[in-house]
């Protein structure tokens, strides 16, 4: 059997999501007491609280998700995986869990990423909305015939893309999905234009971070965002992690890779069970559970 470990990104986060790990395991503590110190706020007063609103924030929410994601990997005494993937933040994850970076340079670096995409947000305004049951390839070109900019920014899976960009053109292009006969086109409540060119400025800010961590070949292929396909190499690694911060997230593409390289157990890490949903749509046929605590 040929295991994939897959690890979840922004919006999967939950009130007290952690405290059971940190309470059973020294490891666990060992790991958030450290990651605190990284943060230099203890963010995990903030994860194992009872409110659902100070998680909200991205500054917050990304390294909450690494770090519940990242210590479960490492505390709950899996095998190693034939191969990893992570939607979105989840890449990190699956990184640092594949041991491409170690986990606190690996947390920096999301800490940099969650702060520059939320300070972007606020200076370049845009948004995101869901399309339901309408072909990729109509999204593409319905994007394309919009003015502003306006992306396929999540391929999610089969029927469900995620679209990205400035508000009007946002707009624009739902108008124009119900009437090619999307069954759904609607605004998702984010902060901001995710995986969208107007994410460029939080690009810059990650890129000059990334080229100060140092990465090694990870224990197994990692597949990525950007291209779908596995990576071995910490310079392609590298490359393809910055690039997805403008790019879209091709995860039906990425599932479909390791269906046919091989995978067919899947094993979603960290909080909710997401991504879990999503495999059952795109590879029905493989083995698929998950673990949150």
């Amino acid at each position: 059997m040929s295991k994939a470990y897959i690890f979840p990104g922004q919006g999967s986060q939950f009130p007290g999501m952690g405290k059971a790990l940190y309470e059973r395991s020294a490891e666990a503590r060992e790991m958030m007491d450290k990651a605190n110190e990284i943060l230099g706020f203890p963010i995990t007063d903030i994860m194992f609280g009872e409110s659902a609103e100070d998680l909200k924030a991205t500054r917050v929410t990304q390294p909450a998700i690494f770090i519940h994601s990242v210590v479960l990997a490492r505390c709950s005494g899996l095998e190693a995986p034939s191969m990893a993937a992570g939607h979105s933040l989840g890449e990190f994850s699956a990184l640092a869990a594949a041991g491409a970076m170690d986990f606190e340079d690996a947390l920096r670096l999301v800490a940099v990423r969650a702060s520059a995409m939320q300070k972007c947000c606020e200076q370049v305004p845009g948004t995101m909305a869901a399309v339901i049951n309408l072909p990729a390839e109509t999204i593409e070109e319905i994007c394309a015939s919009c003015t502003g900019i306006v992306i396929p920014a999540n391929y999610n899976s089969d029927g469900q893309v995620v679209i990205s960009g400035e508000a009007a053109a946002i707009a624009e292009a739902c108008a124009k999905m119900k009437e090619a006969g999307a069954k759904r086109a609607l605004p998702l409540p984010v902060s901001g234009a995710f995986h969208s060119p107007l994410m460029e400025p939080a690009r810059l800010e990650l890129a000059e971070a990334i080229d100060k961590t140092p990465f090694r070949a990870p224990v197994c292929p990692v597949y990525q965002n950007v291209t779908a396909l596995p990576s071995t190499d910490p310079d392609v690694i590298k490359d393809n992690l910055l690039r997805q911060l403008t790019a879209p997230v091709r995860w039906t593409q990425t599932i479909r890779n390791m269906v046919a390289d091989g995978a067919d157990s899947f094993l979603e890490i960290g909080p909710g069970s997401v991504l879990q949903g999503l495999v059952k749509r795109i590879a029905p046929e493989v083995e698929n559970q998950g673990i949150s605590e």
